[in-house]
């Protein structure tokens, strides 16, 4: 039961998930990595044994906003591709 893919090359449909898996693992590891080089950087003013009130209610702002920025772009990214689908489509006809 193989799975023939783009480059016309067959693949193994559960190493193509698995690839995709990793690959999700590997941008989440990557939006992680961007949301604490940001965040570390905007409130950490000096490294100590725990976090004071202040540098922590940062934090948790931070990454909020930078998640609430990631959805926002997703959101209209996907909004871009939809119209642009329907676009496509309706001058295709």
């Amino acid at each position: 039961d193989l799975k023939v893919t783009y480059s016309g090359v067959a693949a193994d449909p559960q190493l193509q998930q698995f690839i995709e898996v990793e690959s999700q693992k590997q941008r989440f590891q990557q939006l992680v990595h961007q949301m604490t080089e940001v965040c570390w950087e905007k409130c950490m003013d000096k490294p100590g044994p725990k976090l004071d009130s202040r540098t922590e209610t940062c934090f948790v702002n931070c990454v909020e906003r930078f998640i609430d920025t990631s959805q926002f772009i997703l959101n209209r990214l996907e909004q871009t591709q939809r119209s642009r689908g329907s676009f496509s489509e309706t001058m295709s006809d």
